[in-house]
This record gives structure tokens, sequence and C-alpha cells, in this order.
């Protein structure tokens, strides 16, 4: 017969062990899905800089920054907060520039034209959101750093 303290201890051991082993495991694997959907768009800024531009010239036309100011600032965002993200370095602090633009892609953007109205910006910012909450787990430059100098 099983008893509710057998049950109770069952509960505690397989939620210790998921604690334990997948959250570090999907930690990374958020970090890097994220890191990939950001670093993807940058590389494709840069592999046509005039279009780029042109892009946010015409098309995104970011409120408050000219459109090359706009585009280099994105631009770049896309292209280093993705390797932060990856090492697992300074990350709470990385994934707060990526909040931001997805907040623009989906709210500014998207208030303007349908087509940028995606509930994948939402989706982003809740990973994006855990990242900064919870922080970047046991398998990043973060954590090896805090527990050295702790």
């Amino acid at each position: 017969m099983i008893t509710s303290a057998k049950l109770v201890s069952v509960h505690a051991r397989t939620t210790g062990a998921l604690a334990r082993y997948v959250s570090p495991v999907f930690d990374l694997a958020v970090r890097l899905w994220m890191a990939s959907v950001f670093f993807k768009s940058g590389r494709t800024k840069i592999a046509d800089w005039g279009a780029t531009v042109a892009l946010f010239e015409d098309e995104y036309q970011v409120p408050v920054l000219p459109a090359e100011a706009a585009a280099v600032l994105g631009t770049a965002f896309e292209l280093s907060m993705p390797v932060l993200l990856v090492l697992g370095l300074s990350t709470r602090f990385a994934a707060l520039p990526l909040i931001a633009m997805a907040l623009v892609i989906q709210f500014v953007l998207g208030a303007a034209n349908p087509d940028y109205d995606n509930v994948q910006h939402i989706y982003w910012l809740f990973l994006l959101g855990m990242i900064v909450i919870k922080g970047p787990g046991p398998l990043s430059l973060d954590h090896l750093i805090l527990k050295r100098f702790a």
C-alpha cells in the first residue's frame, strides 16, 4: 500500500531531480534558442547593409532614432547580445535590449503593420523575461564567476 508519506517522498525526489538535472539544460536551451533567433536576424542585416538601412527608413521607422542609428543599434544588439546569452555571461543584462527589441517589433511595428503583429514575439518576451528573472542557470559563465567569487 502506498502511503501519503511515500507519495510525498517520491514527489520530492522527482522534483529535486528535475530541478537539478533538467532545469539547467532547459535554461541553456532557452538561451541558445533566443540567441539563434536574434543572431540570425543580425546576420541577415549585415549581409545587405543598404537594404537594412532602407528597411529602417521605409518599413521599421523606429520612433525617436534616425534610420541609420536605429539600424546600427539594432544590428549591434542582434549580433552581440546573443553571444553573451550563449556564453551565459552578463546574461540578464544581455536579455534586456532583446526584450526592448521584441516590444518594439510587437507593439510599435505591429501597431503600424499587421504583418508584425505575431504571437511569436510574445513568446520571445516570456522566454527573455524568464532569463532576466531566473538568471542563466548553472550552465553559464555567470554561475561559474559567482561561484568562484562568492
